[in-house]
């Protein structure tokens, strides 16, 4: 009777590792620093996008994640539903802002999907510029974070996935 419930709140648990660990990567000083993300809401906004995107492509290339996909993506709707309530924006303009933020954030994946489709650093920063930085170099040296990112994930075992990880523990 309560094995559907553990296995919910094993999810949860998991997903939450997850989540906080994309969390960790999105708020590195060095997107800020060093790659010219602006240090504002919107800019905070498009680091964690960005890496929201990058687990989720990922996690595509194993049908068993899928689940876990869906999850982190739902997770990441509710943080930032909660982040808008913190701003102090009122509870009827919070749908309105969700379904703006949304929009934002997967014209982002089809955006980074079609430019990683297309192949090569000059299409990605493309996709990038305007979006997260704003010409100049910046965007090639986001494009190039983003690449070497895809390869640290693509060394990530399922199984590190499936335990709410990003990075590999024995």
């Amino acid at each position: 009777m309560f094995e559907g419930f553990r296995a919910r709140r094993r999810n949860r648990a998991v997903v939450d590792g997850l989540y906080e660990a994309v969390l960790e990567r999105a708020r590195a000083p060095k997107l800020f620093i060093d790659l010219a993300v602006p240090d504002t809401v919107m800019g905070r906004f498009e680091a964690l996008a960005l890496h929201v995107f990058l687990v989720l492509e990922r996690c595509r290339r194993e049908p068993a994640l899928a689940p876990l996909a869906q999850d982190l993506v739902d997770r990441f709707m509710v943080d930032l539903d909660a982040s808008i309530r913190e701003l102090g924006i009122g509870d009827q303009s919070v749908p309105k802002r969700m379904r703006k933020l949304a929009g934002h954030f997967y014209e982002r994946v089809a955006a980074y999907d079609a430019a990683l489709a297309a192949g090569g650093i000059e299409s990605l920063a493309s996709a990038l510029d305007g979006r997260i930085v704003e010409g100049g170099d910046a965007a090639e040296r986001l494009a190039n974070y983003m690449e070497a990112q895809r390869a640290d994930l693509a060394h990530l075992s399922t199984q590190d996935l499936l335990a709410g990880r990003l990075r590999h523990e024995a």
